[in-house]
């Protein structure tokens, strides 16, 4: 089987999930900039806590509740694992990427996700310096989503 000869309604079918999907995708990075700034210390302080006080002398930010954590961490596993899931499987069918970079980019996300999620843990718990870890996972995760994304539409819609 190979994308670009699937029936033309199956094709816009897919291609409209994987922009449906991406839109999703791209919300939680805006929540993720609205909450944290994407940057090291936006991030460790929205888990670990900010020592910066307002004029009452109260935190800024306090250090996220292990519920909470529990809580993001559970849900942002399972959602992606099923996301690298769906889009794992019409990845495998394309013909554009093969070998070992379309297997590398088959499993990465999958890797990335546990390091991203579990490196939060480190912050919180262990030392702020986790938040390279997180960086640097959650970049090389949102990077190959969109790569494989635009891989699939090219395919879907284009490659004749």
């Amino acid at each position: 089987m190979k994308l670009y000869k699937l029936d033309n309604d199956l094709k816009i079918f897919l291609s409209l999930f994987l922009i449906v999907l991406s839109c999703g995708v791209t919300i939680g990075l805006i929540y993720t900039y609205s909450t944290t700034t994407i940057s090291t210390t936006g991030i460790t302080d929205h888990y670990a806590g900010s020592k910066l006080i307002d004029e009452f002398d109260i935190p800024i930010k306090y250090p996220k509740p292990i519920s909470e954590m529990l809580l993001t961490t559970h849900n942002h596993v399972i959602s992606f694992s099923f996301i690298f899931l769906f889009v794992g499987i019409i990845f495998y069918y394309n013909t554009i990427i093969t070998g070992k970079i379309k297997f590398f980019l088959l499993v990465e996300p999958l890797i990335s996700t546990i390091l991203t999620f579990s490196s939060l843990w480190g912050i919180r718990f262990i030392d702020k310096s986790y938040v390279i870890i997180t960086i640097l996972s959650s970049s090389i995760l949102y990077l190959s989503f969109y790569f494989i994304v635009s891989i699939l539409l090219y395919e879907l819609l284009i490659k004749r």
